[in-house]
């Protein structure tokens, strides 16, 4: 027997309609048992739900290696700043923005960035310093000095 030989009514199976009284045989709980959280509407419950029980991916340690501890991370400054702290001709390095509280913590080193424009003629000696912010304090007069 094939299929496509088999009788009209055999080809679709009609869709389980429940809640449609006792005759149908899936009336009153509608399939859903009795009570319970499955059993109310609009319960859907995830995959990983496990009963309120700390779930198994809380349970097991972290393991493995990631590098994130080791990762080199810079205080940031920009050139805005600098215009507005610094007068014509300052030596600027990374103890005297702390010194001023104009960076909080120098972290691995103090990286300045190419935002806003520079006015004044400043010496900048810093860890790292941006493309942009290289060319702006040099038409401005300064000198970029890595440390």
């Amino acid at each position: 027997m094939k299929l496509e030989s088999l009788p009209k009514s055999f080809e679709t199976k009609a869709r389980k309609r429940v809640g449609r009284g006792p005759g149908s045989g899936m009336g009153k709980t509608s399939t859903r048992g009795q009570k319970g959280q499955k059993s109310r509407s609009g319960a859907s419950i995830s995959a990983w739900f496990q009963g309120g029980q700390t779930p198994i991916y809380r349970r097991i340690p972290k393991r493995g290696f990631n590098n994130t501890r080791f990762e080199t991370k810079f205080a940031t400054i920009n050139l805005s700043d600098l215009d507005r702290h610094f007068n014509d001709g300052d030596v600027v390095t990374p103890e005297v923005l702390k010194e001023r509280g104009i960076i909080k913590k120098q972290l691995n080193g103090v990286k300045v960035l190419g935002n806003g424009e520079l006015t004044k003629k400043l010496t900048v000696k810093a860890q790292r310093f941006s493309s942009a912010s290289v060319t702006k304090i040099e038409n401005a007069g300064g000198k970029a000095e890595v440390i």
